[in-house]
């Protein structure tokens, strides 16, 4: 009864799966005539289309979410394999000041921004969330924090994901004018801001490998960063005609938050990895297989942006997005220029 469920999942999988594979090929093959532009943009510019057009069917759901997510965690373990602690630790004290800066004033502006254009409490929350640590994942973990309801669950992870996209084009040429693709600039704005690991490792895959490393590092201290988010959601009050850090009545909500098991496993490869018992060929095999697992990821992410979606929020939401997104633009530029120099 067990291998017959595996085996539909793995069928349900494969339509999807093997899609991303071909547009991921496809796109590497492309990009061999074009090597300035990049295998990464081609795979997300391919799935977009297809995924709006001639694939944009329910079969290929399954699929291209598990490309999307399930192939980035273990790229990104894999990535560990490929780095060492002292590699890590060269975002230095500076880095992490940034990312928790960067993530304060990101809620505390987005929440400000949410009110003024008359959302809920809730739905705002929700949006900080998404925004400030790690997209749809972070609003998955506060949701039942706050008892947002489905609705607003829905919008706040499309209209995230919708501002992220757009940003994972626009970043890498603001860092291209301002930063000239000098690495630690260039990764901390990308990690410390767009709303989701796919969409760092996208955007950074556009500029080169050494950024997707370091921006990946500065994600993941903001994806560990969910655990204290989470815990100072349950001391908010959700009440409408309430300050929002007035004491509540009633029991606390229970916080169910924990580190991905893939940041786990990228910090236990690293320390592997430092010791220096590995040999070289483990380290140089893992950089191509989490390579091919990320363009993969790509033509997925790509597949499952739909235009429509766009259009359906209205242009409130989207307003609020924008709004967002820029923001967190303009006060990564300063804390950049104030802690990284």
């Amino acid at each position: 009864m067990k291998e017959k469920k595996e085996m539909n999942k793995i069928k349900e999988i494969l339509p999807g799966f093997i899609v991303c594979v071909i547009i991921g090929l496809i796109a590497q093959q492309i990009a061999k005539f074009f090597p300035s532009i990049g295998a990464a943009l081609f795979a997300i510019g391919i799935g977009m289309i297809a995924g709006n057009t001639f694939l944009n069917k329910d079969i290929f759901n399954v699929g291209t979410k598990f490309s999307e997510s399930r192939l980035l965690e273990y790229s990104i373990v894999l990535t560990g394999l490929t780095l060492q602690l002292t590699d890590i630790m060269g975002i230095g004290f500076q880095g992490v000041g940034f990312i928790a800066l960067q993530m304060i004033c990101t809620i505390a502006i987005c929440y400000l921004i949410g009110r003024r254009l008359k959302f809920t409490k809730k739905f705002s929350l929700l949006m900080c969330a998404g925004n400030a640590v790690c997209g749809s994942s972070a609003i998955g973990t506060v949701s039942p924090i706050v008892e947002a309801d489905s609705k607003d669950k829905g919008i706040s992870i499309t209209i995230v994901n919708v501002t992220g996209t757009i940003l994972m084009v626009v970043l890498p040429i603001v860092t291209g004018l301002l930063y000239h693709h000098e690495t630690l600039h260039t990764s901390a704005m990308i990690g410390g801001t767009l709303q989701s690991i796919g969409q760092v490792i996208a955007s950074a895959s556009l500029v080169n490998q050494e950024v997707v490393e370091f921006a990946t590092i500065f994600k993941i201290v903001r994806i560990i960063f969910v655990v204290v988010v989470a815990l100072t959601y349950a001391r908010m009050n959700l009440d409408e005609n309430q300050p929002l850090f007035a004491k509540k009545e009633g029991v606390a909500a229970k916080v169910k938050a924990k580190v991905p098991w893939f940041v786990i496993g990228f910090f236990i490869f690293s320390i592997i990895n430092s010791t220096g018992i590995l040999p070289a060929i483990i380290s140089t095999s893992a950089k191509m297989i989490s390579s091919q697992f990320e363009i993969i990821a790509l033509a997925a992410i790509g597949m499952r942006v739909k235009f429509a979606d766009l259009i359906k929020e209205g242009p409130k939401a989207m307003l609020y997005g924008c709004l967002t997104g820029t923001s967190q633009v303009i006060l990564a530029l300063i804390f950049i220029a104030l802690l990284l120099g």
